[in-house]
């Protein structure tokens, strides 16, 4: 069983600079090859870690033999095609949220995964911090009895990339971001819930999108801002479970993230962990010492490390140290929900997932 594992990064970017940082905390991720098509930066970033392979073309780092895996930190518009390529080229992809910029992209990335037996994963970190890890214990032991709802709400007051001061424009052109505070943020908390709910089958959407908030105007127009601040989504899935999402870039309100999970024996909130339940006729509301538990999961029971974080999950699975989690399927599903909000917000009605479906089947048009 081989102890590394030899990745190439495709994008040297602001994102990718965060990747490598992770990767840095990971002794069992070497990082052989960078490619991007600013070469300075590139090399730039070489230099900096000891990176010994430097490429402009993400093709001539897929040629690379000794390149085991790949992650993908480019632009949304571009994950999906560069990906499809990595996998067909035999190596396992991680690659950035959102999965693809539509579910058309994102499912034909799934189909390629299954196809060639390659790993994918998606960088969802909400899947692996301690409240989603003890969430996901207390559902698969049954606290919960039947989930029949559940909602993800996430403000920020004035957090729009780069109209608000951090990021760059394209974060907010749709031309290479495909999307604003949905694909930006509310992915991540969407696909929490997906996974926590067990990634239920999708009935319909019924959504809206905003942009109401004063901005910059210099910084409207050099951008090209064409992107929702603001969107919102009740989801009804299979197994009479609703769900609810709310995701704000700029809004009116306090900030704060509310992630709640309704059943018949009990419910959850995430933030800060909460167990409601009635016992002998007594309503009890539950906190945990997450720091604690967590520590002492480290210490007692095995497997724990190896899903420390989206990455480290990632560089364990390839080294069989445990069973890769199936963000790609999550992020699918995760897709297919946002465009359903989009889809709901422009016809002004509810949308099925069998309209979704049709959109983005080729056969149908």
């Amino acid at each position: 069983m081989a102890d590394k594992v030899k990745i190439g990064m495709i994008g040297v970017g602001q994102i990718g600079k965060i990747h490598l940082g992770h990767y840095d905390k990971i002794p069992e991720a070497d990082i052989i090859a960078v490619c991007d098509i600013n070469e300075d930066e590139a090399r730039r970033v070489a230099a900096e870690r000891n990176i010994p392979h430097v490429l402009t073309d993400y093709k001539d780092l897929l040629a690379m033999d000794e390149v085991q895996s790949v992650d993908v930190c480019l632009h949304n518009r571009l994950h999906a095609p560069v990906t499809i390529d990595a996998l067909r080229a035999g190596k396992n992809v991680y690659c950035e949220k959102p999965m693809a910029a539509t579910y058309a992209e994102a499912k034909r990335m799934y189909e390629v995964a299954q196809e060639t037996g390659q790993k994918l994963a998606i960088q969802f970190f909400s899947l692996y911090d301690p409240p989603t890890r003890a969430a996901k214990k207390m559902i698969d032991e049954g606290k919960l009895g039947r989930i029949y709802y559940a909602k993800a709400r996430h403000y920020r007051r004035r957090g729009r990339p780069f109209v608000d001061g951090y990021g760059t424009a394209q974060f907010v052109d749709s031309e290479t971001s495909a999307g604003g505070a949905l694909v930006d943020m509310c992915v991540y908390h969407t696909a929490r819930m997906v996974y926590l709910l067990g990634n239920p089958g999708l009935l319909t959407v019924s959504g809206s999108t905003f942009q109401e908030l004063d901005m910059y105007a210099d910084r409207r127009e050099s951008s090209g801002y064409d992107v929702e601040e603001f969107g919102l989504g009740l989801i009804r899935l299979a197994g009479g479970i609703t769900l609810f999402v709310e995701e704000a870039w700029a809004v009116n309100q306090a900030v704060g993230a509310n992630h709640q999970i309704f059943g018949s024996a009990g419910g959850l909130m995430l933030e800060p962990f909460t167990y409601f339940t009635t016992i002998s006729d007594i309503e009890f509301d539950a906190t945990a010492d997450l720091k604690a538990v967590d520590w002492r999961w480290h210490q007692c029971v095995p497997g724990t490390g190896d899903v420390d974080g989206s990455q480290r999950h990632w560089v364990s699975a390839q080294l069989g140290r445990c069973e890769l989690i199936d963000s790609a399927g999550v992020a699918l599903k995760t897709s297919m929900i946002l465009e359903g909000i989009y889809k709901s917000h422009k016809l002004g009605r509810e949308v099925t997932a069998a309209e979704i479906e049709a959109d983005n089947d080729p056969q149908a048009s």
